[in-house]
Formats: structure tokens, C-alpha cells, sequence
């Protein structure tokens, strides 16, 4: 067995024969059970457990990973210093992580408090591991015979996910962010009992994945020579070179900082629309070549000028909004490169699933494109629709062939859905009802409310600049949001896989940005996605449990909307 011993250095002073029933009567504070997400059963006890010199972590070695996460709260969270030491047979106050049969959930826990032992069980690490953010959570400061000491107070609880699937996208396409805001944003992540890490690596303002294969995506696709000021359609560019992207061993790097959290990483490589920067970098990905790449003429960079001047055609997307420039699904050289693309992408992830994109794939050049119109022809399909369709079931077929699955946005069903596939249902409901009608996993994700890009109050003009055309999403309108549609059958229901929000950053440029527009919504999401439906939902108690959970960010040094606890 593992023994972690921790040696209180601030506050706690206590003898190795310290007599744990002075804690046994210690009534807690009624806030200190405040937890988020709320768990299904709690039941509070009287006492509480008090961390001092002699706790001691006891687990088997297949906990150590989990062990060690313990030891990472409670020395740099609390305060407290912590030493490993094997087979310590000093330390008298126990928290033991235990894998047990008792509790029948994958992702579930039990978590019993008692003042001279701390007990979490689960099935599996994972739900070990979801039962220490829950203590995480409960441990609070409180005065015990007139002295100030961090406990954890008497509690009985047990508790799983009401969905296995509960996400949180984000978009390092639009704007890059280095590898230490990944790991963070992954930290936030298992701070929420979450477990899916949708990484969006590809878009028209930059491609952020490399690919050996295809070494212009990072030299050209990766950088961009401005950003639109403003909001879309911007007044004028801000002429500053942006880019950035992850190497393969970073990636490689992401991933196992992600696995010890319990985190799957689903890479996503947008197809057949968001490819400008493939395009800029591989012009013969597009159907027309040698046609100029559309841009606002108001806000294209000097350096973008002298480079069209002199003669480029195709350049990295400075804009934001749906573009025309899209992949020619007409050659068979676009679906080699992807192909290729998508080897490399799949040797990396270990993830099961692949996301493909599939959104906002507008068909005007498809519909001038000698090359499409024939393959349209060819294949008896159903105009521009039937091409998208085809496009992703060939895509779908390939990705099966290597072991994996896709996902893709709603759009993918439009021609008819790939047989395989899952489908992230954005825009509304409704291709969400569609697929598990018709029994393809779905992921609930509707821009409304589950869209962190846009305002999170209804007064636009204190807030950032976000997505205005729609919204606000608050907090509140997240938290009261229910995944599961009514217009399905209780066994259709059994298709709704999980739900995700997403931050997508055409307007979040920086990691300070993108903190504030995840918090609070970010947590109020997590109670959606794992608190059962008979657990009573009450926005105002929310609030209150909420301000709680706040000192975990002012703890961390996050930035969040602070309008909402006034």
C-alpha cells in the first residue's frame, strides 16, 4: 500500500497522539456542503475530519496517479506541505482510495467522512478520482476549540454522471493558445467532473496541427498577417502577424497531461468548409486555384496586399464568418490529402472518436466547379447536398477502416447521414432529435445556451466584445437547460450520448479573455451535464453553492464574470 503522509505547515500544530474525538461533535457549517455539481445523495453527519500532520493516504499502486492528484490539491490549494512516504506506519488519520464492487457505476463514487477517517470508493480510478474533487470541495476553514484549521466535515455521499459524455470545446483555430493555457483549460475541465476535451485544431484563420506529410499547413496555414478589428465585418485590420501550432510531441504531451485527469482528447479537423488555411497553404485543395481568395478589401492586411500584388492567390482567412472558399469535393486529391491528414491525426489521439466538422459548408463554388458537378453526375447524387454526404461517408469509411469513429456537426445531415457517425447537434435541437430518431449517438451542443462565445449579460456594452447576433447566454439560461429533448421517446432518449459547451474565439484573443467568458457558465454547464434530474434544481440555491465554488478560482487566480455574484 501507498502512505502519503502531509505536514501541516500553516496553522496546525498537533502531537502524533492527537485525540481525534474532540471532533466527533464539531457541528459544520451548513455552506461547507456546497458542491457542484450537485451530487445525487448526501447525507450530512456530525463532525469533522481534521487535516493535520498525522493524515495519512492510503491506496494500492494502481492508484498512485490518483493519490498523488490528492496530494497536488492539498499541498498547493490548502496550504499544506506534502511528502510522500512509502510505507509510513506513523500517520493515524486515514484517507483511504479503495476500487470496490459496491458501487456499481463506472464514473460513480462514494465518499464517506467520518472525523477520524475519510473513505472514497469507486468502480473504477476514474470515479476515485471524481470523489477527490468532491473532497476538494468540502474542505473549508472553521475554528475548532477557538483555533483556525482546515477540516472536511462529516458527510456520507454517493454519487455518478447522469451523462457519459460532458464536454467543453475549444477553438485554437481562430486564435492559438500556447500549450500551458491546453493544460489549463484541461484543469478546468476535471475541476468540473467533466470528460471530453473537444480540441478544434483547423479553421480558415489557421491550422494549428502538424502534419509531417504536409509541412506547409503549419509554415503557411499556421500564421496569418492580421485580424479584423471590431465586430464582423470589422472596420479595418489590425495589420499584426497571429499564428501558432502544436507540434506533435506537444500534442503527444496534451494528451497524457489530459489522461492522468481522466480526460479524452477528440481532436477536430473541420471538413469540407473552414479550410482557408489548408487552402492558402495547399491551393490545389480548392475547386478554383487560381482565383484570389474572397476577402473584405476594408480589412485586408498591408502584407496580405503586397502579397496579392505580387501575384499570390490563395492567403490565410483575417476574417471571420462563413466562406465560400471551401475544399473541391469534385478531385480525388482532396480526399488523398485528407486522408493523409487524418493517418497522422489518428496515429496521435487515442480517443475512439474523431471529429470531422462537417458545418457551414457553403455550396457556391461546388455549383460553378466542373469537377464537382461531375462527380455529382457520376455518382447519381442529390445536387451540392449529396456531395457534402458523399464527402463524409468517404471520409467515414476511411476513419472506420483505421478503428475509429467520426462525430460531426449537425450538417452532416443534410444528403443523408453517414451511417457510423454521431452528430453534435448546434444549431437548436432539432438535428439532434432528427439523428436519434433515426438511432445515432448525439451530443447535445445548441448554440443556445451552450455557445461561451456569445454575451453572457444582456447589457452588451458592459461585457466584452462577443457574438452579438444572438444571446445573451447567462447563466442562468445554462443552467435551466435541460439536454434531453421532450420530443423523444423515453428508448430514443438512450441515444442522447452527453451534452457540451463550446468556446469558440473569433473575439477572445487572449487566455484572461477566454477565462471570463467560461466562468461561471463553465460550472453552471457541469451541474447540466452530471447532476441527475431528480435532484432539485433551484437557480437561487445554485447561487448560493456557486459563490462557494468561486474561492476555487479566486484560489486559482482565475478571471470570471463577476456580475453575477452581485
Amino acid at each position: 500500500m501507498k502512505r502519503i503522509l502531509f505536514l501541516s505547515i500553516v496553522l496546525l500544530s498537533f502531537s502524533c497522539a492527537e485525540n481525534y474525538d474532540r471532533y466527533k461533535d464539531v457541528s459544520a457549517s451548513e455552506k461547507a456542503y456546497g458542491i457542484i455539481p450537485k451530487p445525487n445523495n448526501l447525507i450530512k453527519n456530525l463532525g469533522v475530519f481534521a487535516l493535520d500532520e498525522n493524515v495519512v493516504i492510503n491506496s494500492s499502486a494502481s492508484l498512485e496517479n490518483e493519490a498523488n492528484y490528492l496530494v497536488e490539491i492539498l499541498s498547493v490549494g490548502e496550504g499544506l506541505s506534502a511528502e510522500n512516504i512509502l510505507n509510513n506506519s506513523e500517520g493515524q488519520h486515514l484517507i483511504e482510495l479503495k476500487i470496490s464492487d459496491e458501487v456499481s457505476e463506472e464514473e460513480g463514487y462514494a465518499l464517506e467522512v467520518g472525523y477520524d477517517k475519510i473513505t472514497i470508493k469507486g468502480k473504477t480510478s476514474t470515479g476515485i478520482f471524481y470523489g477527490i474533487e468532491t473532497l476538494r470541495q468540502l474542505i473549508t476553514k472553521q475554528m475548532v476549540d477557538g483555533e483556525e484549521m482546515f477540516v472536511v466535515p462529516a458527510t456520507k455521499i454517493e454519487d455518478a454522471p447522469r451523462f457519459a459524455y460532458r464536454g467543453m470545446m475549444l477553438d485554437t483555430g481562430r486564435y492559438f493558445y500556447d500549450v500551458a493555457f491546453v493544460k489549463q483549460f484541461i484543469d478546468l475541465i476535471a475541476l468540473h467532473k467533466m470528460n471530453i476535451f473537444h480540441w478544434h485544431l483547423t479553421e480558415d484563420q489557421g491550422w494549428r496541427i502538424e502534419i509531417k506529410k504536409y509541412p506547409k499547413l503549419t509554415e503557411v496555414g499556421a500564421w496569418r498577417n492580421g485580424t479584423e478589428i471590431g465586430q464582423t465585418p470589422g472596420t479595418e485590420s489590425d495589420n499584426k502577424k497571429h499564428g501558432g501550432f502544436y507540434t506533435q510531441e506537444q500534442i503527444k504531451e496534451v494528451i497524457e497531461y489530459a489522461k492522468k485527469k481522466h480526460i479524452t482528447i477528440i481532436p477536430e479537423i473541420d471538413m469540407p468548409g473552414h479550410n482557408g488555411a489548408a487552402i492558402a497553404s495547399y491551393p490545389y485543395l480548392s475547386c478554383f486555384p487560381h482565383e484570389k481568395t474572397p476577402m473584405n478589401d476594408n480589412i485586408i492586411s498591408e502584407a496580405t496586399k503586397k502579397l496579392m500584388a505580387n501575384g499570390t492567390k490563395k492567403v490565410v482567412q483575417e476574417s471571420w464568418g462563413v466562406k465560400t472558399d471551401v475544399l473541391c469535393a469534385g478531385k480525388e486529391g482532396t480526399y488523398t490529402f485528407f486522408e493523409n491528414v487524418l493517418s497522422e491525426v489518428i496515429d496521435l489521439f487515442p480517443s475512439e472518436y474523431i471529429h470531422i466538422g462537417g458545418d457551414e459548408c457553403r455550396k457556391d463554388n461546388w455549383m460553378r466547379c466542373p469537377n464537382c458537378q461531375k462527380k455529382i453526375a457520376d455518382n447519381d447524387l442529390e445536387g451540392e447536398n449529396g456531395l457534402q454526404s458523399h464527402f463524409i461517408n468517404h471520409m467515414e469509411k476511411f476513419v472506420n477502416s483505421k478503428g475509429k469513429r467520426i462525430i460531426g456537426w449537425d450538417e452532416i445531415l443534410e444528403g443523408g447521414l453517414a451511417p457510423n457517425a454521431t452528430v453534435m447537434s448546434w444549431r437548436g435541437l432539432t438535428g439532434g432529435i432528427e439523428a436519434a430518431k433515426q438511432g445515432h449517438p448525439v451530443i447535445i451542443s445548441p448554440r443556445e445556451p451552450c455557445y461561451f462565445d456569445y454575451y453572457q449579460d444582456k447589457d452588451f456594452a458592459s461585457e466584452p466584445l462577443a457574438i452579438g447576433d444572438r444571446g445573451p447566454n447567462t447563466v442562468k439560461d445554462v443552467y435551466i437547460f435541460d439536454p434531453l429533448p421532450i420530443e423523444l421517446s423515453s428508448d430514443e432518449q438512450k441515444h442522447i450520448w452527453g451534452v457540451q459547451a463550446n468556446l469558440w474565439t473569433e473575439y477572445i484573443s487572449t487566455p484572461d479573455y477566454a477565462e471570463y467568458m467560461l466562468l461561471p457558465r463553465m460550472t453552471a454547464i457541469s451541474e447540466v451535464a452530471w447532476s441527475s434530474p431528480n435532484t432539485s434544481k433551484d437557480y437561487q440555491e445554485f447561487l448560493q453553492r456557486l459563490d462557494r465554488f468561486k474561492g476555487i478560482y479566486d484560489e486559482k487566480g482565475l478571471n470570471y464574470a463577476k456580475h453575477v455574484f452581485k
